[in-house]
């Protein structure tokens, strides 16, 4: 029931966030997302044993993520290039002074460029798809899921194959089948509405792709947590773990989205 009730809550939240006449409401919840997906995210390096200096790459994610604001936009006197610029030499040097000797250099820099590029781009798409809309970024949000809700209850039912035992040993076969079908169903039909520019070939396959790398994007996140030794990314949601765990899919959906949509003028 709590799980129930918690995901109800979350998809309400969703609706009227996504749905708002107001773009500060929107930019303000994808900013509070990056921060608790962030902390998360260097959670799981410190319990892998990854020092990664957490409020530096927080930061470097928040300038990340303002480069997409529309809200900013007419406030902060930098290009896109320049902010995400400064964001990654931020961190290098910062990196480089807190580095104590050792071969853990690599591995430190590399993680603490990581949350930018793997949370604040992909959170920095969701925003340049809100800027045509309200309905493309629901229908992707809504398509991701539909398909991770198939995907668990036709594991459930039919299930007898993993998927990818060595990262997530409950994920099957047939279950991801299932999130594919019903994903890119849902995809083309409420495109017909939604993104009527947009054929029914190509709907079906951008579905097709949303569905995929979502399914990928889960099995990444699994993958991280599972080389750090935890079950979810948090419990901040009861019964659903941590922000991750609800976005992971999100995070390669959305990219793939915003670039379909470029070159389909979505």
């Amino acid at each position: 029931m709590t799980r129930v009730l918690s995901g109800a809550a979350l998809i309400a939240l969703t609706i009227a966030v996504v749905w708002s006449n107001q773009r500060i409401v929107f930019e303000t919840v994808a900013f509070l997302l990056l921060f608790a997906a962030t902390h998360e995210l260097i959670t799981l390096f410190h319990a892998g044993r990854i020092d990664v200096p957490r409020w530096p790459a927080t930061l470097a994610c928040f300038i990340t993520l303002a480069s997409f604001s529309g809200v900013l936009a007419g406030t902060v006197p930098l290009t896109t290039d320049a902010m995400l610029l400064i964001a990654l030499l931020g961190l290098a040097i910062v990196a480089m002074r807190a580095w104590q000797g050792g071969t853990d250099a690599l591995t430190t820099i590399s993680a603490s460029l990581f949350p930018s590029l793997y949370l604040a781009l992909p959170i920095g798409a969701m925003i340049a798809i809100r800027e045509q809309g309200p309905k493309p970024l629901f229908l992707l949000m809504l398509t991701v899921i539909v398909s991770d809700t198939a995907q668990y209850y036709t594991g459930r039912l039919t299930g007898r194959h993993l998927l990818a035992p060595a990262i997530s040993p409950k994920k099957t076969i047939e279950g991801a089948i299932g999130g594919v079908v019903f994903g890119t169903a849902l995809f083309a039909v409420l495109g017909a509405w939604w993104l009527p520019v947009v054929p029914l070939a190509a709907r079906i396959v951008i579905g097709l792709g949303l569905v995929g790398v979502g399914i990928a994007g889960d099995l990444f996140e699994s993958m991280l947590k599972r080389s750090a030794g935890v079950k979810d990314s948090s419990s901040l949601i009861p019964g659903h773990g941590g922000i991750l765990d609800r976005i992971d899919a999100l995070l390669f959906a959305a990219p793939f989205f915003y670039v379909a949509g470029h070159f389909l003028r979505v």
